[in-house]
């Protein structure tokens, strides 16, 4: 009896030890479970993932830049036809003729630069085009507060624009052209701030 026992348990026990190392009995150490899978950074993104807007190269600071200029100069257009406030209106004159002058600007420098591929856009992006139509949509009584906010939000985003590509551009007849712009912006945007709390009083 005590033999057959012992016959049994060494039994039990060889059949054990070959499960164990039976291939895909159990996880090896460096299995991965998938959850640790999800929380671990994927050492080769995906080449879809949408990277940002790059101000210091030259496509994206001319698309922008363009887009300013031919903002300011629609927007200069209603505002010369709508406002009835003389220093807004010379205001509004004034961008046109500014505005009009660094698009040949931004023009000549991409011809200088031998860029032959940029080119500035032809019509305004989304964005720009929801100012217009606001602009347009304005009452008598708003209109000239309108303009001028939007003037004053315009400017400085197209300062903080030149500042940028002046300092960290790639293509240098255009950080030349970015250089020599910053600081009429930086007139305008003044001028359009004492506008501003003007209005307010």
């Amino acid at each position: 009896m005590t033999r057959s026992l012992a016959l049994a348990a060494a039994a039990v026990a060889a059949l054990s030890l070959a499960a164990c190392n039976k291939p895909g009995a159990s996880n090896p150490p460096s299995a991965v479970t998938p959850q640790e899978k999800a929380e671990t950074p994927d050492a080769h993104p995906s080449a879809t993932i949408p990277t940002p807007a790059n101000e210091a190269a030259a496509p994206d600071f001319v698309a922008k830049a363009a887009a300013s200029d031919m903002f300011e100069v629609a927007a200069a257009k209603i505002a010369i036809a709508r406002s009835h406030n003389a220093d807004v209106k010379a205001f509004a004159h004034m961008m046109e003729t500014a505005h009009t002058a660094t698009t040949k600007g931004l023009k000549a420098a991409i011809t200088k630069s031998g860029q032959t591929t940029l080119a500035p856009p032809e019509a305004l992006p989304a964005d720009l085009q929801g100012k217009i139509d606001d602009l347009n949509k304005a009452d008598a009584a708003s209109f000239d507060k309108t303009y001028i906010d939007q003037q004053v939000d315009a400017h400085q985003a197209a300062l903080d624009l030149m500042q940028r590509y002046a300092k960290d551009g790639d293509v240098a007849d255009i950080k030349a052209f970015a250089a020599d712009t910053a600081p009429k912006v930086q007139e305008h945007l003044t001028k359009a701030k004492g506008l501003q709390d003007a209005l307010k009083k």
